[in-house]
């Protein structure tokens, strides 16, 4: 959808930005500092440009992902990714995924795809910013310069309260309120044309969340 903004127009906007404070794991609610979850991908590093498959210049399928173990209490787990840099108030919601069992270790590719109301072995995909379930592949405006798209895993205590089916990004973080233990941070870059120059997320406070 937004390669067909002109690449001028893209320009123009790349000062407007949503910001990594805005990114669910540094929300307080969640309950400020947590435990690190090991979380990487074998087809990108952290910082590190993804792959176009996993974009809307490809394939548009989501990437693997493998995390370390979780915390003693650990009942399940849940995956946001966040474009922290879309232009907008706040990030652009590209896949949620909940309940993923506590003691899984990884997400195949493609596996963020349409489920419906999902499994009990399998979690359930939920909805992104443009209401739709599964994984929305990356597509900055051209000449906006880089995005960081933030995969933020939650690792969640046995008293959390289920969010409803095919949740959106409000739900799950009314759920996930008070109920980490620990979370883990990857980022992905993506752009199209112009580069342009972002901080870090570790320069913000989504660093801190983590220590």
């Amino acid at each position: 959808m937004l390669e067909h903004v002109p690449a001028w127009l893209g320009r123009a906007l790349s000062g407007i930005r949503a910001g990594a404070d805005k990114l669910a794991i540094v929300q307080p609610e969640l309950g400020g500092r947590f435990d690190a979850l090991d979380l990487s991908s074998p087809a990108f590093a952290n910082e590190g440009r993804l792959p176009p498959r996993f974009t809307a210049d490809g394939a548009g399928i989501s990437p693997p992902l493998v995390w370390g173990a979780t915390p003693e209490g650990t009942m399940m787990l849940a995956l946001l990714v966040e474009d922290a840099d879309a232009p907008a108030p706040q990030p652009l919601v590209h896949a949620v995924v909940w309940g993923l069992p506590a003691d899984a270790a990884r997400l195949a590719e493609g596996a963020i795809s349409a489920d419906g109301t999902g499994s009990e072995e399998r979690g359930d995909v939920g909805r992104h910013s443009y209401f739709g379930e599964g994984w929305l592949p990356p597509d900055p405006p051209t000449g906006h310069g880089p995005h960081r798209y933030a995969f933020q895993l939650f690792a969640l205590d046995a008293s959390v309260e289920d969010p409803g089916p095919s949740p959106g990004r409000t739900a799950l973080m009314r759920a996930m309120a008070g109920h980490v233990l620990a979370a883990g941070l990857l980022i992905g870059t993506y752009s199209r044309g112009e580069e342009g120059r972002v901080e870090p997320v570790q320069a913000t406070t989504a660093a801190a969340a983590l220590t």
